[in-house]
């Protein structure tokens, strides 16, 4: 009788208090819990990613030569790894301007995707709400000067169809597939993405030839609605030379 007494008089005080010990929590709570806490963990973070860049730009002048400056302040133990001081330089500027170009473009952007820089190699992770935020933040990504290639590992939080999703998986991983053992083609330059079966491109191009290969390619595919490049020539007077010691 007192043990039972005991239990209730504890479930009350539960109640009454509107807490739960970690042992009462179901896991469904627990996940719950778990994603709100990464996701403002991940709002922390971009917050602070801005604020640097302001305090870079400010400092810095707003000027290229400048922001690579304030970068290099930030670089100098990542330039004690076998990359060298130049790259780290480098590196840090390619981030810095990323960050910037998504802040541009949309807040939400900004603090949904993040990034990782090494060696000119972009890695682009997190999760977006719809399938053209996927496209615009790898765009913007090869828009920084100095990048070399994008990975995108960005995931969509919600999607309209699964099938359509599906779908537009095949079409990329065919034309993956296409580019890759064209020896005219060197695949590793392009990166790509579709979206309701329209194909994106971006990446560089060694020349014109070759980038009508890789359009060629992706409209032989079946259900392709239609093609649009973000490719840059290799010749392209917009590109900047990559970073050296």
């Amino acid at each position: 009788m007192a043990a039972s007494y005991r239990k209730r008089l504890a479930a009350r005080r539960v109640v009454l208090s509107g807490t739960r010990s970690p042992g009462q929590l179901g896991p469904r709570t627990i996940r719950k819990n778990t994603v709100i806490h990464n996701r403002q963990f991940r709002e922390i973070r971009r917050a602070a990613a801005a604020g640097l860049y302001v305090a870079l730009a400010v400092l810095a002048g707003c000027t290229a030569e400048g922001t690579a400056t304030g970068a290099g302040a930030s670089a100098i133990t990542a330039a004690q790894t076998e990359k060298g001081f130049g790259q780290s330089v480098s590196d840090t500027q390619i981030s810095l301007e990323i960050n910037y170009l998504w802040l541009e473009e949309s807040t939400e952007l900004f603090r949904e995707v993040g990034l990782e820089v090494e060696e000119g190699r972009v890695l682009l992770t997190g999760t977006v709400d719809q399938p053209e935020d996927r496209i615009t933040a790898v765009r913007l990504a090869w828009q920084a000067e100095g990048v070399e290639e994008v990975i995108n590992e960005i995931e969509i939080d919600e999607t309209d169809s699964f099938s359509d999703l599906a779908r537009d998986g095949w079409i990329t991983a065919q034309l993956k597939t296409k580019i890759l053992f064209d020896l005219e083609i060197d695949a590793i330059n392009y990166s790509m993405d579709t979206v309701n079966q329209t194909v994106y491109l971006m990446g560089v191009a060694e020349d014109r030839s070759e980038l009508e290969r890789v359009i060629g390619h992706a409209k032989n595919i079946d259900y392709v609605r239609r093609v649009v490049s973000y490719v840059r020539l290799k010749d392209d007077a917009a590109r900047a030379p990559a970073a050296t010691d």
